[in-house]
């Protein structure tokens, strides 16, 4: 069944066989609150391509060595996420490019330290968004570092408490900056001088970290 040509609907027997599964794991994936409830017409539950979809990244996860738990974990949070929409606003400039994501690939960029309580962390810093099925990292950059971190055997749970404290002081720096520029110009001065404001901070922290390398 179609709804007005655009989204295709399944029965109970025809999700499971175009997700891979037997009808018996589709009823207990829905039993575990792992996909949400179809729709009802009298007696019929139909369900559509965001079950599908949603049986798929179960399907890759399970192959990723994730747990069922594990993985109902992480779908309440991902259901639960902020809209993407909300982090990036709208028309404003960034020089940060957001990627796009399927939970799998989040997976495959932090293994096992792709956890529910990671992922929560990450949606409450705004370092993710959601856009129906996807998840969106504001910043191909920090996803990037965050991974080299990871990489190099930091917890991601450390590496987005320091994003924490970090986000406080760029905040501040932040305000500095524009209360400094506003004093002396018009807002449209904001952005052509950003650049200068952003050399400053990397030359201080440049310089910071000379000093606490000379100090260890």
């Amino acid at each position: 069944m179609t709804d007005e040509g655009e989204r295709r609907e399944y029965r109970m027997a025809e999700l499971a066989e175009a997700a891979g599964i037997t009808v018996r794991t589709l009823r207990f994936y829905r039993e575990r609150k792992l996909i949400r409830p179809p729709r009802r017409e009298g007696r019929i539950a139909w369900y559509d391509d965001t079950h599908l979809a949603r049986l798929r990244t179960i399907s890759g996860l399970l192959e990723r060595g994730h747990t069922l738990t594990g993985i109902a974990e992480l779908a309440e949070a991902f259901d639960h996420g902020r809209d993407v929409g909300d982090l990036l606003g709208v028309g404003g400039p960034s020089e940060e490019t957001p990627v796009r994501l399927t939970p799998e690939a989040l997976a495959d960029v932090f293994g096992s330290e792709a956890t529910a309580e990671n992922l929560a962390a990450a949606l409450e810093l705004g370092y993710l968004g959601t856009d129906g099925a996807e998840i969106v990292h504001v910043s191909r950059r920090l996803l990037d570092v965050s991974a080299a971190l990871v990489r190099e055997g930091i917890p991601l749970a450390d590496v987005l408490t320091a994003a924490r404290r970090v986000r406080t002081h760029t905040e501040a720096l932040a305000d500095l900056f524009t209360t400094l520029i506003l004093t002396h110009h018009t807002p449209e001065a904001l952005t052509r001088l950003r650049p200068l404001a952003k050399s400053v901070v990397e030359a201080e922290l440049s310089l910071a970290l000379d000093r606490r390398a000379a100090s260890s």
